[in-house]
């Protein structure tokens, strides 16, 4: 081993500031054995992000061949070329893309897999064209390594091993090692902007500077080809945790050959789809997004941490980011994760599954919650609290459980834990599903709803009755509000509704549990991402999204009753755009989060565009309430974008050539969105089956069904009500064992209740309140740990039964719910 150090320096270091790639790919993927731990993404024809040794930390920033006659022209891969991309057997996760120049002078030929094995991807190229202007053509392979999440800081080097040229960069004990089957006549290592090789040969045609070594910047290293060698060759590109093992794995990788490699890689990436036992044959035949999808969900995990899946191998729109963004889509968060294991459980894998649910569980805060979005081991990396991230585990569990797949896991910590969390922390979320507002969303409480009942039959099985029946009544009291909590009946959107779902009810009041004012038609929401000078604030009753579909996705409301029928119909005002595809609709009105109009893309403040993720959910909505669901299905197949890659969202406003934004095409955010994936399959499973595959039995048993239920209304610290409505049970929760001392006729007379346990490290009293009571509920707390009295007295008006009564709908019309 010869090193080259201090031969040769680049001078003018650090470079210029780095920057991603663009988030919207055409191909992503990964060998399938987990002895491989690289993953790559593909963009504009060329490697991009190349992810190393955990699906969460992306490597390079992009690898692309330059071409030049050496006299007259320039040209590279990513700008332009004409390119077109396909899997290279079926949906296996290898892709061959053709680039070809538009003057006709070349054509690029590259087919690109994970080693099966090994930590390398390997390029297998053809180098084609006229043979006259072929033999004066130079072929260069230009790498910008960004080692541990970052363009500054890399070193790079021209090194020599075994006899060989190669390329490598390192970084904070990361290594990038770079060769092929052709030598390299010559490499250099250069700053980018200052002396790379894109800036060398964009200058003069010609490669002028051959730097060994460039030091502590933001770098790319560059090596022409020998095409006297041949013209068919592959290239590789390994990684390593020392430059003795990434040129290792490089060198054997090379030596093995890129057709036992694929034959290999092929073979393995066909294992999925053996399981396949719920779609009939001809489905699975004829729907390609069926089997890509499911590769791409599989391919979204981890090999490090088994049954970590993360959202995307993406970073929107990173064109435009730098070493700040850390964390882009590769990140776990529990909703988009839970959503890919179900998924997963749809196409008949629940292995996958249950490696997540376990994951899952580790993950756990040790209050029962999980954080926004955490890095694969487990550190936090946004901090919020969304209840709907804490209620999806424990659903996870529940199915898992139903279908006899947790083997010998046992989740019931877990689940207990969630569910405690549910109720110490909720119903109103600190953050609703689209990360923006606190308040009560009707995604959040169905998603609360669901868990609760799924955790009570958890816990009943277990032989505890009493924290089960506790668990059922407190999924009740929230379901009993979901009407009162987020309806607006003043709605001004569409003429002649008045009473929709509105996306968020913001909470009011100060942070001391005097939070009482919970009516949807008084509160105020602040919208984020808007441009510095646009409004911000709007009243909440005008805010729409489509979350209240997810009531009917649990079994929590019947599709087709008249209130989800005339929240669709301002849905569909507001937020719906038909495309050349098929229809696609908005998160909400006002939204911020997207491609500006001037097609730039989101920085701090954009314009929301559609989803065709809410396409799915949609045609999951229709499917329940015995329509089609053909039209969301193809329409989703249509937004699948490069070789079969569904976008988060797609571009809704004229067409941008100069952009590349065209109606219904992909914009520069997250490709793909394995939610979007997820909802994809779960669709085309609940389509063939004819029922709503996420649809949870016992909670559409108790809520589909009317039943005689006495209402509930709760007050703990946290939500400290003012009112009570006559012929309601008011259930005062503690999270300690207390004695409440109470009254119910201003004090004249007294009542002292020990608080009832639960196993859920939950206490409660019970008061009832009869329907002729006018007098208020006055009471304070006896704390028996510390035998200590609270210190103050608490107070709550009871109203009369018609004005304050926890009423709400029963499926398939307007009649009020039976209470007694």
């Amino acid at each position: 081993m010869t090193d080259n150090h201090g031969k040769r320096v680049a001078a003018g270091g650090p470079g210029m500031e780095p920057r991603w790639t663009r988030g919207a790919k055409e191909g992503v993927g990964t060998a399938y054995s987990t002895a491989s731990r690289v993953w790559y993404t593909i963009s504009n024809g060329c490697l991009t992000e190349v992810y190393f040794p955990t699906i969460d930390k992306p490597q390079i920033r992009d690898l692309q061949y330059l071409v030049t006659d050496g006299e007259t022209f320039f040209a590279d891969e990513r700008r332009g070329m004409d390119s077109e991309i396909e899997c290279l057997d079926g949906s296996t996760l290898g892709y061959r893309i053709v680039n070809r120049d538009p003057k006709g002078r070349f054509t690029i030929e590259k087919k690109i897999i994970g080693d099966p094995h090994l930590n390398c991807v390997l390029i297998n190229t053809k180098f084609t064209g006229d043979e006259k202007i072929l033999k004066r053509l130079q072929l260069y392979a230009l790498c910008a390594p960004h080692l541990e999440l970052g363009g500054w800081g890399n070193n790079g080097e021209v090194m020599e091993i075994s006899g060989r040229k190669i390329l490598t960069a390192n970084k904070a004990g990361t290594w990038m090692a770079m060769a092929a089957t052709i030598p390299f006549e010559k490499c250099s290592c250069g700053y980018v902007g200052v002396n790379d090789g894109w800036t060398d040969l964009s200058d003069n045609y010609r490669m002028d500077w051959e730097y060994d070594y460039a030091p502590n910047g933001n770098l790319a290293v560059m090596g022409k080809l020998d095409l006297s060698q041949g013209h068919e060759f592959t290239l590789a590109l390994a990684l390593g945790s020392s430059l003795h093992i990434a040129s290792n794995n490089l060198f054997q990788s090379l030596s093995n050959g890129f057709d036992k490699a694929c034959e290999t890689f092929l073979m393995q990436w066909a294992r999925p789809h053996k399981r396949f036992t719920s779609f009939p044959p001809h489905v699975v035949e004829n729907t390609h997004l069926l089997e890509t999808s499911v590769n791409l969900l599989l391919a979204h995990e981890d090999k490090k941490f088994p049954g970590a899946l993360i959202a995307s191998l993406s970073i929107p729109w990173g064109e435009d980011k730098g070493d700040d963004e850390l964390g882009g889509y590769h990140l776990v968060w529990t909703r988009d994760m839970v959503n890919c294991a179900s998924a997963l459980m749809a196409a008949d894998d629940t292995s996958t599954a249950l490696r997540a649910l376990i994951y899952l569980a580790v993950s756990q805060r040790p209050d029962g919650g999980f954080y926004q979005n955490f890095w694969i081991d487990g550190r936090p990396y946004w901090t919020g609290i969304q209840l709907d991230e804490v209620s999806f585990p424990v659903m996870l569990a529940w199915r898992l459980h139903q279908l006899k797949a947790l083997r010998d896991f046992d989740p019931y910590h877990m689940v207990t834990n969630g569910a405690g969390f549910l109720i110490r922390e909720g119903p109103s979320s600190p953050q609703e599903r689209w990360e923006e507002a606190a308040g009560f969303s009707p995604s959040t409480l169905a998603a609360s709803i669901a868990a609760l009942v799924c955790a009570s039959d958890f816990v009943r099985e277990r032989g505890d009755a009493a924290t089960a029946k506790f668990l059922e009544e407190h999924a009740d009291f929230v379901e009993s509000h979901v009407e009162a909590w987020t309806v607006t009946t003043q709605g001004t959107l569409v003429p002649g509704i008045s009473r929709h779902y509105i996306r968020v009810n913001p909470p009011s009041g100060g942070s001391d549990g005097h939070n009482t004012d919970e009516d949807p038609n008084v509160g105020v929401i602040k919208i984020a991402n808007r441009a510095p000078e646009q409004r911000k604030d709007f009243p909440a009753k005008e805010i729409v999204d489509a979350g209240f579909l997810e009531l009917v996705r649990y079994g929590i409301r019947r599709a087709g009753d008249p209130l989800m029928e005339d929240s669709l119909k301002v849905v569909d005002k507001l937020l719906k755009v038909e495309t050349p595809f098929g229809p696609a609709w908005k998160r909400y009105n006002h939204d911020g989060y997207g491609q500006r109009d001037d097609g730039s893309s989101f920085q701090c403040w954009g314009v929301g565009r559609p989803w065709p993720l809410l396409t799915g959910e949609r045609g999951h909505y229709e499917l329940a309430a015995g329509r089609p669901v053909d039209p969301y299905l193809r329409a989703m197949e249509k937004f699948a974008h490069g070789a079969g890659l569904l976008p988060e969202q797609v571009w809704d406003g004229p067409d941008l050539r100069d952009k590349r934004m065209f109606l219904g095409k992909p914009t520069g955010a997250a490709i793909p969105l394995m939610w979007a994936h997820a909802e994809y399959v779960k669709l085309l499973r609940s389509a063939v089956q004819g029922k709503v595959f996420d649809l949870i039995a016992p909670v559409a048993n108790r809520y589909l069904t009317p039943r005689k239920r006495t209402p509930i209304e709760v007050w703990k610290p946290k939500r400290q009500v003012r009112h009570v409505a006559a012929g309601t049970r008011l259930r005062i929760l503690g999270f300690a064992p207390f004695q409440l001392h109470w009254s119910n006729d201003g004090w004249a007379t007294s009542n002292d209740t020990l608080s009832t346990a639960t196993s859920l490290g939950i206490e409660y009293v019970d008061i009832p309140v009869t329907r002729s009571q006018t007098a208020p509920i006055q009471f304070t707390f006896l704390w028996l740990r510390e035998n200590r009295w609270e210190g103050q007295d608490h107070r709550v008006e009871v109203v009369a039964e018609q004005g304050r009564a926890a009423s709400a709908s029963i499926p398939g019309g307007d009649r009020e719910r039976q209470i007694g």
